[in-house]
C-alpha cells in the first residue's frame, strides 16, 4: 500500500496534500546529497547513488565495528524509518550492519557506539532482530515478542510468526523498509509492513530511555551497506529527570543507593511528558550525561568522599543549575563540606547538612501536618522510623525555602555526646525548647530554579510506605517543572519491587 500510494502521489493522481499527510511530523535525516548531519569515518562511509553507504575492502577494512552517527538529536520516544540494502562482497556471502538507537558513544576516536540495534545481514538470520552492542546481545530474534523482567531475564510472551515465514518478506540483495518505533520501554521493529519484533525492556539499570542513532558498519570480510529514505518522528518527550546512584555503601538494606534510583524511576515511568535516566555506582563518565536534563538527583555518600564534590562536578552542575534545572538530593547527598559545596547547595537547594550544626540520629519521625505546596498532594500524615537528620543549615531567614516534612525530635535524639554528626549546643537548645525539625524542603531559587532535600532514605524499605514516596516522587516532579497531580503521583511497589536491583553486600 505504501508503494502504491507513493506511486500515485509521484503520478499526481492524488491531492498534493495527502502525500503530506502519509509522512506527517516526519524529519528528513538525511539531505541525499552529503554526509551533512552525520559523523564518522571518512574512509569507509560516503555517499553514493544518492544513499549513505558504508563500504570496507580488504585493502580498506574496518578495525573494529564503526559507526555514522547521526549529530542532530538523542531522541527517547520515536518512529523512524529508512531503506536499506547490504551485500557481502566476500567469498563467505556474510555481511552484518544495523541501526543503532538510544545508544551511548564509548569511542570518539572511531566512532563506535554500544546500544540498541536493530539488526540486519546478508545472510538470513539476524535481519530484524533487536540486539544490544556491547552489552547484553541477542535481546529478541525475528519473530519473537519478549518481556525483560527487571532482574534481567527474559520470557517469550508471544509470537508473530516463524523466523521463516518472516524472512521470505525481505528482498535479498534489494532494497527493504525498516521502521524503528521506540515508546517507554516499549520497542518493535517492521521491515516491510511485517512486525519483526515486539520487546518491553524492564531491565531498567540497562534500559535506554534516550541516546543517538547511529548506523553501523561491521568489521570482518569486505561488505557494502546502504541506506536512504532515512527520517525520524520524534515524540515530545518532556522533561528530562537524571538519577545519580553513588557506589555501594553501608550494610545490606541501608544506603540502596542504586536499587532506590531504579525504583524511583520505574514509579514515574507512566507519568506523562517525563523521562527518566539512572546512573549507577558513581559519577557518570559520559560529558552528554546531564545533556537536556532538568533535574539532577543525586543519592549517594556525602562529606569529604561526596562525588559532587571531586573533580569539576560542581562546575557541572553549576552549569546546569544556571540554566534553570532542577536539584533534589537525598539522604546522605545532602551533605557537603564546608570549605567545599556547601555554599553551592545552598545557593542551588536551599539547605545542608552541616557538621557541628546538624545531627543524624534515627527515631521516629510523626508528620503530623503537611503544608499547602505541590510537593505535599496527596500525602497523608504518616510516622515512619529512619535516620532522619535535623537541624540542617538554610538560607537565612529560611527565604525561599518551605518546609515540606517537619516533626518535633523526641529528647532521646540526643542521647548521643558531642561530635561532628551526633550533638552540639545548638541543636540540644532546639530540641529542648521542642522546635520543629525540618526533614525535607522545597526551594525556589531567586534565578527561577528549584531544590528538594530529603534527609531519610537511610533504610531502603521505607519506600514500601505511600506517604514516604509519594513525597519524594511528588517532589521530582516539582523541582523539573512539571505539573504535580491533584492527588500526588500514584503508585504501588511490590516486596519484588524492594527486592531487586539490591547492591551485593
Amino acid at each position: 500500500m505504501k508503494k502504491l500510494l507513493k506511486l500515485v502521489c509521484v503520478l499526481g493522481l492524488l491531492a498534493p496534500a495527502l502525500c503530506a499527510r502519509a509522512e506527517e511530523g516526519f524529519t528528513d535525516m538525511f539531505n541525499g546529497k552529503d554526509l551533512t548531519g552525520w559523523e564518522g569515518s571518512p574512509d569507509l562511509w560516503s555517499v553514493k547513488d544518492g544513499a549513505i553507504t558504508g563500504q570496507t575492502s580488504k585493502e580498506n577494512p574496518a578495525r573494529e565495528n564503526t559507526f555514522l552517527i547521526w549529530k542532530d538529536g538523542r531522541p527517547g520516544d520515536f518512529e523512524m524509518r529508512c531503506s536499506f540494502r547490504i551485500a557481502a562482497n566476500n567469498n563467505t556471502g556474510f555481511a552484518n550492519s544495523g541501526v543503532q538507537f538510544r545508544s551511548r558513544v564509548v569511542k570518539p576516536s572511531y566512532w563506535v557506539v554500544a546500544g540498541y540495534q536493530a539488526d540486519m545481514e546478508a545472510g538470513r538470520n539476524y535481519t530484524g532482530g533487536l540486539y544490544e552492542e556491547k552489552a547484553r546481545g541477542i535481546l529478541a530474534s525475528r519473530g519473537q515478542k519478549i518481556r525483560i523482567h527487571a532482574d534481567g531475564s527474559k520470557e517469550v510472551t508471544g509470537s508473530l510468526g516463524s523466523a521463516e515465514d518472516l524472512e521470505n518478506d525481505i528482498h535479498h540483495g534489494d532494497w527493504n523498509d525498516y521502521v524503528i518505533i521506540a515508546k517507554g520501554n516499549h520497542i518493535q521493529q517492521f521491515i516491510n509492513g511485517k512486525e519483526m519484533i515486539d520487546v518491553v525492556d524492564e531491565e531498567a539499570d540497562k534500559a535506554a530511555t534516550t541516546g543517538v542513532i547511529a548506523l553501523q558498519l561491521h568489521a570482518g570480510e569486505p561488505m557494502t551497506v546502504q541506506f536512504k529514505d532515512l527520517r525520524i518522528k520524534v515524540s515530545p518527550s518532556g522533561k528530562k529527570i537524571v538519577f545519580v546512584a553513588g557506589p555501594p555503601s553501608h550494610g545490606p538494606g541501608e544506603h540502596e543507593y542504586r536499587a532506590g534510583c531504579l525504583l524511583l524511576q520505574k514509579c514515574l515511568r507512566e507519568v506523562p511528558g517525563v523521562q527518566t535516566v539512572v546512573y549507577s555506582n558513581g559519577w557518570p563518565a559520559e560529558a552528554s550525561a546531564f545533556e537536556g536534563a532538568d533535574a539532577v538527583v543525586l543519592s549517594m555518600d556525602g562529606g569529604s568522599g561526596h562525588p559532587a564534590l571531586q573533580d569539576d562536578h560542581l562546575e557541572q552542575l553549576g552549569r546546569l543549575m544556571d540554566s534553570g534545572a532542577g536539584l533534589a538530593c537525598i539522604h546522605y547527598a545532602v551533605e557537603p563540606t564546608k570549605e567545599k559545596g556547601e555554599a553551592e547547595f545552598l545557593k542551588w537547594m536551599g539547605g545542608a547538612f552541616e557538621v557541628n550544626w546538624s545531627v543524624n540520629p534515627t527515631w521516629l519521625a510523626n508528620f503530623a501536618a503537611l503544608p499547602d505546596h505541590p510537593i505535599a498532594r496527596g500525602v497523608k500524615p504518616f510516622q515512619i522510623l529512619d535516620e532522619w537528620y535535623f537541624h540542617m543549615r538554610f538560607q537565612p531567614d529560611m527565604k525561599g525555602v518551605t518546609p515540606i516534612l517537619s516533626a518535633v525530635a523526641p529528647a532521646s535524639t540526643m542521647d548521643r555526646s558531642d561530635g561532628p554528626h551526633e550533638g552540639n549546643p545548638p541543636v540540644r537548645e532546639s530540641v529542648a525548647r521542642g522546635d520543629l525539625q525540618v526533614m525535607a524542603w522545597a526551594y525556589e531559587r531567586p534565578g527561577g530554579g528549584r531544590g528538594f532535600g530529603f534527609t531519610g532514605a537511610h533504610y531502603h524499605k521505607n519506600w514500601a510506605d505511600e506517604n514516604y514516596r509519594k513525597t519524594v516522587l511528588n517532589a521530582l516532579l516539582w523541582i523539573a517543572k512539571v505539573d504535580v497531580p491533584a492527588h500526588g503521583v500514584e503508585s504501588t511497589v511490590s516486596d519484588e519491587d524492594l527486592q531487586a536491583n539490591l547492591d551485593a553486600k
